[in-house]
């Protein structure tokens, strides 16, 4: 089964139309580089919880968007190797991709699928 990079951002929402340019880069990037989709969602109907949320999750500001985004992979050593070659593409360097949210209130992670219906 496929293997899933997850990601949980705090945007901007002034930074819409920058956020997609971004995502565009790197969804070409990530599929250069063996991933078979990407997916980003921009939050629409993300309440704050009361224990836990995906806005408390990143600290996410009034002026701020979560968004919800991720990555399929055919297998996690594909993503893994991946991932390595993606870190050192120069289309993702700063200069050539800035990131238009702060990547210090990003959450990831990688996934095992275990069910696709």
């Amino acid at each position: 089964m496929s293997y899933v990079d997850g990601f949980v951002a705090a945007v901007p929402s002034s930074k819409k139309q920058d956020y997609l340019n971004h995502s565009r880069i790197s969804s070409e990037v990530f599929k250069r580089h063996g991933a078979l989709k990407t997916v980003e969602n921009w939050g629409d109907d993300v309440p704050p919880g009361e224990v836990t949320s995906f806005p408390q999750a990143v600290h996410c500001g009034d002026d701020e968007t979560v968004v919800f985004s991720w990555v399929v992979w055919p297998s996690k050593e594909v993503r893994d190797a991946g991932w390595a070659k993606i870190m050192e593409d120069p289309d993702m360097s700063p200069e050539a991709n800035p990131m238009p949210f702060d990547g210090a209130r990003l959450i990831f992670g990688g996934f095992e699928t275990i069910l696709e219906t």
